[in-house]
């Protein structure tokens, strides 16, 4: 079906080589899908890089890409970014997909063009976490918060503005979808993104220590958890590496350990062989716990955002549980819901197996499915509407 569209225009915030996250996945699953599109991005990074998965391919950037740094400092270019997207010419293309965390889905279409766009976020630091984003803030600290304020006022503004242009939203989670909702008074489409889930083993022997694994950035509350096991003695490993090490290493006792970026290998080892897995950070979705089931181990997560969609709570009733949800994100109910999980023995009620086939459900082939009937249901719709609005054009007179 979608071979007989027509040219197809696949639209991503940038390809860097320092970009490779959750996005990147959904964007590398849509070009299999879409049979290699044309790709447009703000900046392109990738396609004269040796060894990279768009090596070779034809990418359309923006004027960003001349500007001083852009391509490998593309977000310095923010207040700009709005525009550059808009400069994009996607005149000729019938589908157009944008997989969107800023700006991508304010590429300009006419009304004979299909817009579906993929959301992994509306912007956060313009949005809820706007307050957060200041306080950390660098440039905010050096007197310069009353400007960043303002950008981030007329950056709320065009995307509102812009999250009117696609013809159908999808999002990541029920959370981003009801984050949609509130910021830009639209329903959308839930999608899971794709999770590489045949990357782990699930059947080896675990080992009683506990695992966190993500970046060290504030809003991920790794210190929370540093912290829930300093009270509760118990043996945590902490995997990752950003801003945030050297304060977690200062605050950690000794049955918590920083290994810092591991290889691929070695974190699907411990990923395989931990008694659980552990998060204190709010996500929109949120893709190493789903790794970590895969992997057979149990999650231990706080109970809000997208990881309601994928953790299945067994203190909360649900069918097949695969984990244990704490309400708060306060220390106080980590170290409680650590106390249940040990006391209990929880990890005993959640076999290896179960989380598997549960994780399952979120791997590239699924995914892959569930966008093919997304974008012919949305395809055809439009064909529809098309159909009627030629049919309501008055006859000429002769």
């Amino acid at each position: 079906m979608l071979a007989g569209i027509g040219p197809i225009a696949l639209v991503h915030e940038w390809f860097t080589p320092r970009s490779v996250g959750g996005s990147e996945l959904v964007v590398q699953e849509l070009d299999a899908l879409l049979q290699q599109p044309q790709l447009f991005a703000l900046v392109d990074g990738e396609s004269r890089r040796r060894g990279s998965w768009l090596a070779g391919r034809s990418i359309t950037s923006s004027f960003v890409q001349r500007l001083p740094f852009g391509v490998s400092h593309v977000q310095q270019y923010l207040p700009l970014l709005p525009m550059a997207i808009e400069q994009l010419d996607l005149t000729g293309y019938p589908l157009v997909l944008s997989s969107s965390h800023l700006v991508a889905k304010g590429v300009l279409t006419g009304p004979d063009q299909c817009h579906l766009s993929y959301v992994h976020t509306p912007v956060r630091y313009a949005w809820d976490q706007m307050h957060a984003y200041l306080r950390q803030s660098a440039l905010a600290r050096r007197g310069l918060g009353p400007l960043i304020r303002a950008q981030l006022h007329q950056l709320r503004q065009w995307d509102v503005l812009s999250g009117q242009r696609p013809d159908q939203l999808l999002a990541n989670s029920r959370f981003t979808a009801s984050r949609i909702r509130r910021y830009w008074g639209r329903e959308s489409t839930v999608v899971h993104p794709p999770v590489e889930v045949d990357r782990f083993r699930w059947d080896q022997p675990r080992d009683d220590v506990y695992l966190c694994l993500c970046r060290l950035v504030p809003y991920k509350r790794v210190d929370l958890v540093v912290e829930a096991f300093n009270r509760t003695g118990l043996p945590l490993v902490v995997i990752g590496d950003g801003p945030e090490r050297a304060r977690l290493q200062a605050m950690a006792c000794p049955n918590v350990r920083l290994l810092g970026r591991l290889p691929q290998d070695d974190v699907n080892a411990w990923l395989s062989r931990c008694r659980a897995y552990v998060y204190a950070g709010l996500e929109d979705f949120g893709i190493a716990p789903v790794e970590a089931m895969a992997a057979g181990a149990p999650v231990i997560a706080l109970g809000q955002g997208g990881l309601l969609d994928t953790v299945r709570c067994i203190q909360r009733g649900d069918s097949q549980p695969t984990g244990l949800l704490f309400p708060d994100q306060q220390v106080a109910s980590l170290v409680a819901a650590l106390e249940t999980f040990e006391q209990r023995r929880l990890w005993q009620q959640l076999p290896a197996e179960r989380l598997r086939r549960w994780a399952e459900g979120f791997s590239p082939l699924r995914f892959r499915a569930r966008m093919e009937a997304v974008i012919e249901q949305s395809w055809n719709r439009h064909q529809r509407t098309r159909q009627e609005r030629s049919r309501a054009l008055p006859v000429p007179m002769a």
